[in-house]
């Protein structure tokens, strides 16, 4: 069985010829997958896979755009995510006949140059910004992963986290399929390749994938043909459809194509043009080819949605649209509510850019005290939150940001952020500010307290880094230094965001969210041996389960002589 996946090894190491490899034979044809990887990758790549962290918070996007440049759409799209993911990026391009990709680490800006994008020609394209939470860098785990199994050539880019890859992937072993990182986005795509080489439907590959991953994703995925998005049946992770306007040419006789994008958020769509359609539904999956748009639910949605609520907190852009409602709008709200539940007296109402900006003038215009300008942020140091390591953190809060003295001197305080996790971050904040002459210092959270660990694709997956996990808010007021501390309800957050399906009573989505890091409720079933050992003595979480047996759910001999050929038209 092992035969199956020798030819099919996606390998770019650097080498002399300047790191380019074609690998891949299909029946008979030269069907390639290509990584177009160019031998940058010698400072920071990393041999060990066991460093490689498996959470990630990302950005995807994908484009089908025959009459478009759809490389550099692509680029452009990681452009407006690059607050995503800053460690690596990369394009996968498919032009009917194959597919190439080029990864790297680093931001969007430093992977690919104008030469680079010119050499990615296709009508179809996917790509990814990747933020690892922990560990070392590695090249292995920048995206799009490629497969090569046969005639099947896909180049897959997801955000999230899988739960539940450890056993999927020991059988895949034993199977013969190999392995470059310890990513479970890899785990996913070599799932697709593999059965859809036994089904001979993509199609099929992907449903069959559904059913047996767990957790939070969002994916994009292309073939030489086809682009598919497909999301998790709770819609934990971000993923939206926009329609392209048919490219302008004066000079082709040709009717132009209409072009179609899915991507993170809807802030990609508008930098490349894009109308927002709609989002991909919980557990839909959606191909896009020459011949339309086909939409097939790949696994059942679940009865109440929970999508992430950190994204109207924290990780989507002001500018983008989350159930017909800006995130700028919902944070605006934030900042009103937490001026009701927790008023303070006060010269002037400051925001932590970027994020803490909008929900302080909604503090301000609720409290009646003046708004102001108090810290300005250093536009080319990377977010804090996002960067791998905890010593980083510390030493990027005084390259980002600095008081305005002028402003601030003499001045009680109102200084409003997202959240605290660490509370690296407001240690040094609070320190700088009273510093720089404040008279009192009351800081305000438009989010409720992080106790609970993330395993759905935020880097807060070790309870025991959470500050609030191991401090009362007056403990965490005196350890940063604040002459006062609070935090939003989560009933406040829940008020301040558009309802998603119906209202249920209490659990975790209780507005269509997940809220399991404030609350402890997790709404896919995390098994013991992924998460367990992430919790404090003393935290009993909810929704944590014995890992579920895959055994047999890997395709057997026995379905291999099923005929899968009238379950779906084409791959």
């Amino acid at each position: 069985m092992a035969s199956d996946f020798s030819d099919g090894v996606t390998r770019c190491a650097k080498r002399e010829d300047g790191g380019r490899a074609d690998v891949g034979r299909a029946g008979g044809r030269h069907a390639r997958g290509r990584c177009a990887c160019d031998g940058r990758t010698g400072d920071g790549r990393v041999d060990s896979a066991a460093d490689d962290a498996l959470h990630e918070e990302c950005g995807v996007f994908g484009v089908w755009a025959p009459d478009r440049d759809v490389a550099r759409l692509a680029y452009f799209g990681l452009k407006a995510l690059q607050h995503r993911g800053q460690e690596s990026a990369g394009i996968a391009v498919g032009d009917g006949g194959t597919v190439m990709v080029r990864k790297d680490l680093g931001l969007i800006d430093q992977v690919f140059s104008d030469a680079d994008l010119s050499t990615l020609t296709g009508q179809l394209a996917v790509g990814h910004v990747r933020y690892g939470t922990a560990g070392a860098k590695s090249w292995e785990a920048a995206q799009p992963h490629l497969s090569t199994i046969n005639d099947v050539i896909i180049a897959l880019a997801h955000n999230g986290t899988l739960v539940n890859t450890d056993e999927l992937r020991r059988q895949l072993i034993d199977l013969g399929v190999p392995f470059l990182s310890n990513s479970d986005s890899e785990v996913a795509t070599k799932l697709i390749g593999y059965f859809t080489q036994r089904t001979k439907h993509l199609r099929e590959g992907i449903r069959k994938t559904m059913e047996l991953i767990r957790g939070g994703y969002a994916m994009t995925l292309i073939n030489e043909q086809a682009l598919y998005a497909f999301r998790d049946p709770y819609g934990i992770r971000p993923l939206v459809l926009g329609k392209l306007p048919a490219a302008e040419d004066g000079d082709s006789q040709e009717p132009a194509t209409e072009g179609w994008i899915v991507a993170s958020e809807t802030c990609a769509l508008d930098i490349v043009g894009a109308e927002y359609v709609r989002d991909i539904r919980p557990g839909e999956i959606l191909r896009i080819s020459a011949e339309g748009l086909v939409s097939e639910q790949g696994v059942p949605a679940a009865a109440e949605s929970a999508e992430c609520i950190f994204e109207q907190v924290y990780f989507a852009r002001p500018d983008s649209i989350m159930g017909g409602k800006s995130v700028y709008a919902c944070r605006y709200d934030m900042g009103r509510r937490l001026a009701l539940e927790a008023p303070v007296e006060a010269d002037m109402v400051i925001g932590v850019p970027d994020s803490g900006l909008p929900p302080a003038e909604g503090y301000a215009h609720e409290s009646g005290i003046p708004f102001g300008e108090g810290l300005i942020k250093n536009r080319y140091v990377a977010r804090t939150f996002i960067q791998p390591t905890q010593e980083l953190r510390a030493m990027g809060v005084r390259m980002k940001l600095n008081p305005l003295r002028d402003n601030i001197a003499g001045k009680r305080l109102v200084v409003i952020d997202d959240s605290i996790v660490r509370g690296t971050t407001m240690v040094q904040l609070v320190k700088m500010l009273r510093q720089a002459g404040a008279a009192e210092v009351h800081v305000r959270i438009n989010s409720p307290e992080v106790v609970w660990p993330c395993f759905y694709g935020i880097d807060t997956d070790v309870q025991a880094q959470l500050i609030s996990a191991n401090k009362s808010v007056e403990e965490i007021r005196a350890y940063i230094g604040a002459d006062s501390l609070a935090f939003l309800s989560v009933e406040g957050l829940l008020a301040c965001v558009p309802q998603i399906g119906e209202p249920v009573c209490g659990g975790c989505a209780e507005r269509g969210y997940c809220t399991a890091c404030f609350t402890g409720v997790y709404p896919v079933a995390i098994p013991d041996s992924f998460g367990r050992d992430k919790f404090m003595p003393g935290y009993d979480p909810l929704n944590f389960t014995t890992p579920e047996p895959v055994s047999g759910h890997c395709v057997t001999e026995k379905e291999r002589d099923r005929s899968w050929e009238t379950a779906h038209g084409e791959a």
